[in-house]
């Protein structure tokens, strides 16, 4: 291809004057905090130096092709009831006996959450072969069902809808049994389509949403081995073949991809592999039947819900249009897109933040501006599940795991500040019956 090298140097000083401009700019009007409010409604960052920083990349992008979102084209309606909705996601399989998970339920609810993002570990149902579904660990023996039946009955009469994410197999399903990781994927996809097909059996007519594994881009979500798109692709259409053989109403959620820049995944064991590169891959592997809504992650890390910068290579709220703009180049746009987990981490200045860092009064307003913004901007994204409700114990906290610090409530049921931020948005968003401008 030829090209002209005038032209480049004149693109490059066009840039350069924009970044020089922008930068000074920002410096000049940032004494202000209406000026302030506003270059964190561009860029999510709270502080001076991050704000004139991120509003220098916003004009490097101007320069860079724009991403197609095609935020006009009818997407396909997936969800009860209509438009877009909250959830959030509970380990209620954790807790002790069916009173605390009745009260855990509730507090969902009252919260102002509409969904809940539940896991059915495989391992925790078919315990000790195929299709026995008695639990003998523990004396005496009961149905392995027993927990799954009083949360589904549990969220209906809370008017709560139920997304179960089916994935961790059992060790009888691998001839390396645990040693392979305890999260690997079955050696038969039978194996797990028959599972997949006696929980959709189950609970038709009271659950219609499957989510299939979780993050099987990255380690160790797809055990101790390389990640393999065409492998998961295999993986989803039994099981999604499986259900829909049972229930024909049932929707089928795709595997939520770790937001990554990592490219090594997928030829060496412990690794992980690009989301989008992932996702075409799938689409290459002709996934897009097997599948009625796509998910992503949600999580912010380093910036707030507002930041507007897009780059390949930076992990923020905005990368969900990177996904849908990937979706729209495969002719995929009018299948919807779910945010499965979606929160900001508040872990005390002592301790290592791997996800980022906010103050505890911030978390509960970023919630809140990421649920607008989806709202305003992003009519394809239909449900957010927030990560997360409470544990049923301290297992995160004593284990250091800065995933604790995710958390609405601690395992006592304490509160964190962002719960009863959101208690009130949401109370108001009630009480306003649907109005269109919350405080």
């Amino acid at each position: 291809m030829d090209f002209d090298l005038r032209d480049v140097r004149g693109q490059l000083a066009v840039l350069w004057t924009l970044v020089l401009a922008t930068g000074t700019a920002a410096m000049v009007i940032a004494a202000t905090p209406p000026a302030g409010s506003w270059m964190e409604s561009r860029t999510g960052e709270t502080e001076l130096l991050p704000q004139i920083k991120g509003m220098t990349d916003l004009a490097r992008q101007a320069v860079r092709p724009r991403v197609r979102t095609d935020d006009r084209a009818p997407v396909a309606s997936v969800s009860a009831p209509e438009g877009f909705s909250w959830g959030v996601n509970t380990f209620l399989q954790h807790e002790v006996g069916e009173a605390r998970r009745a009260r855990v339920t509730r507090m969902v609810a009252e919260t102002g959450f509409t969904w809940i993002r539940q896991p059915m570990p495989w391992q925790d149902v078919e315990i000790h072969g195929r299709g026995d579904y008695e639990d003998r660990r523990n004396h005496p023996p009961r149905s392995a069902w027993y927990k799954y039946d009083t949360i589904v009955r549990q969220a209906e009469a809370h008017g709560l809808e139920v997304v179960f994410r089916l994935d961790n197999p059992p060790a009888w399903t691998r001839a390396g049994g645990d040693g392979v990781g305890v999260q690997a994927p079955p050696d038969e996809p039978a194996d797990f389509a028959a599972f997949a097909k006696a929980v959709a059996d189950r609970y038709k007519g009271r659950v219609r949403y499957y989510q299939i594994w979780n993050e099987p881009n990255i380690y160790p979500e797809w055990g101790e081995q390389p990640v393999s798109p065409e492998a998961y692709a295999e993986l989803l259409a039994v099981a999604a073949g499986s259900i829909r053989s049972v229930d024909p109403d049932a929707v089928i959620v795709l595997a939520a991809m770790a937001a990554t820049t990592a490219y090594a995944g997928d030829t060496e064991p412990g690794g992980n592999l690009n989301d989008l590169i992932y996702l075409q891959r799938l689409y290459d592997a002709g996934a897009a039947e097997w599948f009625d809504v796509l998910a992503v992650q949600g999580y912010g890390l380093w910036s707030g819900p507002l930041d507007r910068r897009m780059h390949p290579l930076v992990l923020n709220f905005g990368r969900a249009r990177y996904v849908r703009d990937l979706m729209v180049r495969n002719g995929d746009g009018a299948t919807p897109m779910w945010i499965s987990e979606m929160n900001w981490n508040t872990v005390p200045l002592d301790r290592p933040a791997p996800f980022g860092r906010v103050a505890p009064d911030e978390q509960g307003r970023f919630l809140i501006q990421a649920f607008r913004r989806i709202e305003d901007e992003w009519p394809w994204l239909t449900l957010a599940n927030v990560w997360y409700f409470k544990r049923a114990r301290p297992d995160w906290e004593e284990r250091d795991d800065p995933q604790a610090w995710f958390r609405l409530m601690d395992h006592n049921g304490k509160p964190a500040q962002a719960w009863y931020d959101l208690y009130h948005w949401f109370g108001f968003r009630r009480d306003a019956q649907g109005s269109s401008n919350p405080p």
